[in-house]
């Protein structure tokens, strides 16, 4: 059997899927499109039954098994998505299922993943541990582990999506999405590639990693999937320490190429999103318009960046709007040394009023390592309407005699 499915097998899996996933919407994007410089359009994927793309790779996989595999049940291990997924599809052809989920996944995911009927196990720190521990319950119990990509079933499924991306959008020239494992990246090429091909067109596929969990870079190096040491990253749908065996040979033949964004990059993308859609997704499912945004995407024609996912603890989402406006130059912290007299702290008020600057947050202490007796430190946190009004803001203090020192985000 062929590495790559063909176009059938894609059709067939949409088929079959067609009760259980929804078709999710294609919009323009006017602001990206003015960014990029050639016309953007958004999959919403965030908009998909349980919030990602992931079911349609469970929901396939799960629909392959036999009768005597799901008398057995289901064990599968993720921090969120795949989980949903898996619970959703079990829960509907009645299949037990247990999933393997790492501590301090977010709570949104968690609930969910329970509210779908499965049983779930919090265990371990990562989702390769979790992947571990999942695959040892397999051994012991007889379940059949569905692995988030590595299996050609999953591939398939999540392939269907391309087949919807050429549907809603036959003149794409460029398709922009995140890669984790890879089963998304390798199903949604191989498909938008075979049908463009029978359309007689082609298009560019472009994979994008975070930079803090980015392997397939040194896989495609090393021509084969490498374990990588990962650090931490917003984006934990695609914080994979190496590609899946069957995703990464249909990914070296056919993605064309892949890139990296930082987390400041995925904020960005997240408040623009925010801003400009009104769309709210996760880390991860913003990868294709970070890179966007952080000019990782040219000579691309008209491109359509997948929201992959939408599933966001609201607490994420409150730090990396702050974290978003901080990287756009919209939200500085500022420590200003002041004596300690009257009339400081409303000076600097005025001061920031005039420069149109607002301030959000403000902090008056006395105490701190090597202040003077006679010294306050005051510390605002202000928002600006971007990187020149900030400067503009810090030389309005400059300029009356105070000393305002940047703190990092």
């Amino acid at each position: 059997m062929s590495a790559v499915p063909s176009l059938t097998e894609f059709e067939h899996a949409a088929q079959s899927l067609a009760e259980v996933i929804s078709h999710t919407p294609t919009l323009p994007s006017r602001a990206l499109s003015d960014i990029l410089g050639a016309p953007v359009l958004l999959k919403m994927e965030n908009l998909q039954r349980t919030g990602s793309f992931k079911i349609r790779g469970a929901a396939y996989r799960l629909s392959k098994l036999s009768a005597e595999e799901r008398s057995r049940g289901v064990v599968a291990a993720s921090a969120g998505n795949h989980a949903q997924g898996v619970a959703l599809a079990a829960q509907a052809l009645g299949i037990p299922a247990t999933i393997f989920m790492p501590l301090g996944v977010p709570v949104p995911k968690l609930l969910a993943t329970r509210g779908y009927g499965a049983e779930v196990v919090l265990e371990g720190e990562t989702v390769a541990t979790s992947l571990r521990l999942a695959a040892e319950f397999s051994e012991r119990t007889g379940a059949v582990l569905i692995h988030p990509f590595d299996h050609r079933d999953i591939v398939i499924g999540q392939g269907t999506l391309g087949l919807e991306l050429l549907e809603d959008a036959p003149d794409v020239d460029t398709v922009v999405l995140g890669i984790g494992g890879g089963g998304l990246i390798a199903g949604v090429a191989a498909a938008v590639k075979a049908r463009a091909a029978e359309l007689g067109r082609t298009v560019r596929i472009i994979g994008v990693q975070a930079e803090n969990a980015a392997a397939v870079p040194p896989s495609l190096e090393a021509g084969e999937p490498v374990d990588i040491v990962t650090r931490p990253t917003i984006a934990d749908g695609i914080l994979v320490a190496r590609p899946g065996a069957v995703p990464f040979d249909i990914i070296k033949d056919l993605v064309d190429e892949v890139v990296t964004v930082s987390d400041d990059d995925l904020a960005r993308a997240i408040l623009i999103l925010l801003e400009q859609a009104k769309v709210v997704v996760e880390p991860a499912g913003a990868a294709g318009v970070a890179a966007i945004l952080a000019g990782k995407v040219t000579d691309s024609g008209t491109t359509m960046a997948v929201l992959s996912g939408g599933n966001i603890d609201p607490l994420l989402l409150q730090r990396v709007v702050s974290h978003g406006l901080a990287a756009s130059g919209r939200y500085l912290t500022i420590r200003i040394p002041l004596p300690d007299r009257p009339g400081q702290l409303a000076r600097v008020s005025e001061l920031i009023a005039e420069a149109g600057a607002n301030v959000i947050e403000a902090m008056h202490t006395r105490h701190g390592h090597g202040l003077q007796i006679s010294d306050v430190i005051l510390e605002l946190s202000v928002e600006t309407r971007g990187p020149e009004h900030s400067e503009h803001t810090l030389d309005t203090l400059r300029r009356a005699g105070f000393e305002p020192i940047l703190v990092p985000d």
